[in-house]
C-alpha cells in the first residue's frame, strides 16, 4: 500500500478514531513500521540516558514505551514531533494513557534554530515535568539532541559547551548538513559569552537574533542530501 494511501486513511480517521476498528489498527501498525521507519527503530531505538532521570530515544512503540516504563519508572514522554498523523503518534498516545504516562506533544524544528517562545517553552517544561522522563523525535539525532541539549542546559545547570555533545554522531546528528544549524546556535552563544560573559538565556533574550543567525548559516550541500533525502529525517 502506498505511502500517500496510509496516510490519506489516518487522516481520514482522525486522531480519536484511528485505532478504533482493527482495519484501521492494521493500517496504522502498517504505517508505524513501513511509512514512518518502525521496523529500523524496532531493532536500535537510539535510547541513552541524560542524568536527572530523563533519557532520550527515537521515536519509541508501544512495547518500547512499555519497557522503559517497566525498566526506569518513566512518568512522562516528551514527543518533540508535536501531534502528527503517523500512525506511531496513536499508538504512542494510547501506550501513554494505558500506563498513566503524561504525554507532552511539543514540536522542535530540526533545520532552523529554535525561537526565543520555543526556549523558554521547553524550560517551562522541564521545570514542571514528572519524572523519570523521556524526550524523543523520529530518530533521536537532531531534535532530540537540541532537546538533551536544552534540558541539560536549562534544567541540569550544564554548560553549554558540554551540552552540545548531546548533538553529535554518536546519536546520527550531523553537524554538516543542515541540521547544523543547531550546533551554530549554540556555537554562536559561546563565541558571544567569550567576547562579552552573558548567561545563556539572558542571551537567548537580549542577544539573540534568530533571523540573522539562520542567514549566517551555510551547510554543506551532500551532506544535507544524505540527510534529507536518503535517510529521510524530518
Amino acid at each position: 500500500m502506498a505511502a500517500e494511501g496510509l496516510q490519506g486513511l489516518l487522516n481520514q480517521a482522525g486522531m480519536n478514531a484511528a485505532l478504533s476498528t482493527p482495519t484501521r489498527r492494521l493500517r496504522a501498525w502498517l504505517d508505524m513500521h513501513l511509512v514512518d521507519h518502525g521496523a529500523i527503530r524496532a531493532v536500535y531505538n537510539n535510547f541513552h540516558a541524560l542524568g536527572g532521570g530523563m533519557y532520550r530515544c527515537s521515536q519509541p512503540s508501544p512495547a518500547q514505551i512499555r519497557r522503559y516504563h517497566a525498566r526506569h519508572g518513566i512518568r512522562s514522554i516528551i514527543n518533540l514531533r508535536g501531534v502528527h498523523d503517523y500512525g506511531s503518534y496513536f499508538f504512542e498516545e494510547e501506550a501513554c494513557a494505558r500506563l498513566g504516562i503524561a504525554l507532552h506533544s511539543v514540536k522542535l524544528y530540526s533545520r532552523v534554530p529554535p525561537s526565543v517562545e520555543e526556549i523558554h517553552r521547553m524550560r517551562d517544561l522541564f521545570a514542571g515535568l514528572q519524572y523519570p522522563a523521556l524526550l524523543h523525535c523520529k530518530s533521536g539525532a537532531d531534535r532530540a539532541g537540541l532537546g538533551a541539549a536544552l534540558y541539560r542546559i536549562l534544567q541540569l545547570g550544564h554548560p553549554v559547551r558540554e551540552a552540545m555533545r548531546e548533538l553529535s554522531w554518536k546519536y546520527g546528528h550531523s553537524k554538516r548538513a543542515r541540521t547544523g544549524i543547531l550546533d551554530f546556535f549554540f556555537a554562536s552563544y559561546l563565541a558571544h559569552h567569550a567576547r562579552t560573559p552573558i548567561a545563556f538565556l539572558d542571551w537567548v533574550d537580549t542577544v539573540y537574533d534568530e533571523q540573522a543567525l539562520k542567514a549566517a548559516f551555510r551547510d554543506h550541500g551532500w551532506a544535507s542530501a544524505m540527510v534529507d533525502t536518503v535517510l529521510r529525517r524530518e
